[in-house]
């Protein structure tokens, strides 16, 4: 996938095209992204190649037009689009960046898999008139026990769910604690916990998730990236706005939805966001509020570590514009 003289044999992989160019070097390699994009990245900036992560949504409906599929047909109609810039690069994230959400993925896998747990507990209970009903993370145990008292098969059934269980918790305690330890002693991190409704995990999220700043011009831009604007679809007379395109980092939008959400419906202290979030509900509904909450968050922490100021309360604490 690169732009070349026309001397060139083309070495095809899986959506991967290495070309030997005899008459001139490379000008520009184009690598679809995928999930080895960045060892493959990495392996090739590293030696000097001029490689660039090409949007996937892009290149499928380039290479959509031709007949037939296969990887040879793959590479040599992206090596058509590099020329002509029919491509949208995107950002190919550092290593510190990917460990770090490898960190938060695992600890989200983690605590889904023990709330899994739990919800089955209580299938299998309910099946024998048993129900745990509502109780905390920290006396489950204890009622499951309560329950399975004194039926033998049953005991020996839930001590084992219970263990994989308090095991999952302890595991993902112990990353959590590692997530503090990070959000501690970084700064920009820090900063956006300021932010109403932004804990430590989004925090960190964010600055793993767009770690450049400066790659976006005006913070406004941020919530399109995440899939937290609507699609419009405009042809003639007809003019549709649907929902929000959904595009982006998915793990991102998720917190930003829940930091927006624990916003509105648990966050006691008042703030002149909560108020203006309150506002868009009572004209347009809660999800919408909450959805036009988030993205607002989104572009708020871009803008509080850009110019590396704290989150303002009140409107009157805000600065004012030149």
């Amino acid at each position: 996938m690169c732009e070349n003289s026309v001397d060139c044999d083309h070495h095809v992989g899986s959506d991967v095209c290495v070309c030997l160019c005899v008459r001139s070097s490379f000008r520009r390699i184009g690598l679809e992204a995928g999930p080895l994009l960045q060892w493959l990245f990495d392996g090739m900036v590293s030696v000097g190649l001029p490689a660039i992560c090409i949007e996937t949504r892009y290149t499928k409906a380039f290479l959509k037009a031709q007949v037939n599929k296969s990887d040879r047909s793959d590479a040599r109609g992206i090596s058509q689009m590099m020329p002509v810039n029919l491509y949208r690069p995107v950002h190919v994230k550092t290593l510190v960046s990917q460990k770090r959400r490898a960190l938060l993925t695992a600890g989200k896998l983690l605590q889904e898999k023990a709330l899994a747990i739990e919800n089955d507990i209580r299938a299998l209970l309910r099946n024998f008139g048993l129900k745990v009903g509502a109780v905390g993370a920290i006396k489950f145990e204890a009622r499951v026990r309560e329950l399975a008292e004194g039926r033998s098969d049953l005991i020996e059934i839930m001590t084992s769910l219970l263990a994989a269980r308090s095991r999952l918790r302890e595991e993902y305690s112990r990353l959590h604690r590692r997530v503090l330890e990070i959000v501690r002693d970084d700064m920009v991190c820090r900063r956006l916990i300021t932010i109403a409704g932004v804990g430590p995990v989004t925090s960190l999220a964010f600055v793993s998730t767009i770690e450049v700043p400066g790659r976006f011009r005006h913070s406004r831009t941020v919530g399109p990236a995440l899939g937290l604007t609507p699609v419009l679809n405009q042809s003639g007379e007809s003019r549709r706005i649907r929902r929000i395109s959904l595009c982006g980092d998915a793990m991102m939008r998720t917190l930003l939805y829940e930091a927006a959400q624990v916003m509105l419906t648990r966050t006691q202290k008042w703030s002149w966001l909560k108020a203006w979030a309150m506002n868009v509900a009572k004209r347009r509904g809660m999800r919408k509020a909450i959805v036009a909450l988030a993205r607002r968050l989104a572009v708020i922490m871009h803008r509080r570590w850009c110019n590396g100021s704290d989150f303002c309360w009140t409107r009157e604490a805000l600065p004012k514009a030149n």
